[in-house]
């Protein structure tokens, strides 16, 4: 199918500043203290793979953490500073972070230039978009200290994924018009599916997300990859991590999401 490669950093622009509100920032933070759990962040250090708009960088920098990011997309880097000043208790912390692939050696070294290892690592729906899922996670391991936590997430596998694979290649490759065709269309057909599996209104996001703008992040994720719960957690735990919890999807193709220690040793 070709290398193609969706600009998540552009989406995440358009949602910053069309759509970021005051009730995103709220559940966004709520949410965030749901993920990380009873962990208390103050003085723990946090890496962020993926940051994407920088949400979680931010509600960690406020919960006291001492937090790096990496995004290989360089305009994050850019909607992390525009979503900056949503934060006015942050107002002279600077927020270190590296601009490249985390499946890149340098990338990796320039991580390690600022921290070896991290209390939580955080990577939610990122390495299923690297091409090389499994080689990412592996690095992502790499960098959890011996008492830390990985928090993933990871698009489920489900006999439609292959199918929304092919979707997700058309879009990449289709022109403007076609594209703006597929949101509006899929808008529809996404909005009804959710309401069917979950009973909920899916215009109610969680982790202060838009739904227009994932029904863009959902069709042009691309590269596109996927995995069973059960296909995680044998992997993880043969490379010397064990499973601390996993939340299923809510619909069949969606993220589970993991936190995983690594074993004693």
């Amino acid at each position: 199918m070709g290398k193609l490669n969706f600009d998540f950093g552009k989406n995440w622009k358009n949602f910053s500043v069309n759509a970021l509100q005051g009730v995103n920032l709220t559940q966004s933070m709520q949410d965030f203290q749901t993920l990380v759990g009873s962990a208390d962040l103050k003085g723990k250090s946090f890496l962020d793979i993926g940051f994407g708009q920088g949400l979680g960088l931010l509600n960690a920098t406020v919960l006291g953490a001492a937090v790096v990011g990496c995004d290989i997309n360089p305009t994050c880097n850019e909607v992390l500073k525009l979503n900056k000043q949503h934060f006015p208790m942050l107002p002279n912390v600077e927020i270190p972070v590296v601009v490249g692939s985390i499946l890149e050696a340098d990338t990796v070294s320039r991580i390690k230039s600022h921290r070896t290892n991290f209390d939580i690592v955080h990577a939610w729906g990122v390495l299923h978009h690297t091409g090389e899922m499994w080689k990412a996670i592996d690095i992502c391991t790499e960098f959890v200290a011996p008492d830390g936590l990985l928090i993933l997430s990871i698009y489920n596998r489900h006999w439609s994924s292959f199918s929304w694979k092919c979707i997700k290649w058309c879009y990449n490759i289709s022109p403007q018009f076609v594209k703006w065709l597929m949101v509006k269309s899929f808008y529809l057909i996404i909005y009804v599916a959710k309401f069917l599996v979950t009973g909920k209104n899916p215009l109610k996001k969680e982790r202060g997300m838009n739904f227009y703008y994932d029904i863009i992040d959902w069709l042009g994720g691309y590269p596109y990859e996927y995995a069973s719960i059960a296909e995680i957690c044998n992997y993880l735990e043969t490379n010397n991590f064990t499973s601390i919890s996993v939340k299923k999807a809510k619909v069949p193709t969606g993220c589970n999401e993991f936190h995983f220690a690594p074993k004693a040793k």
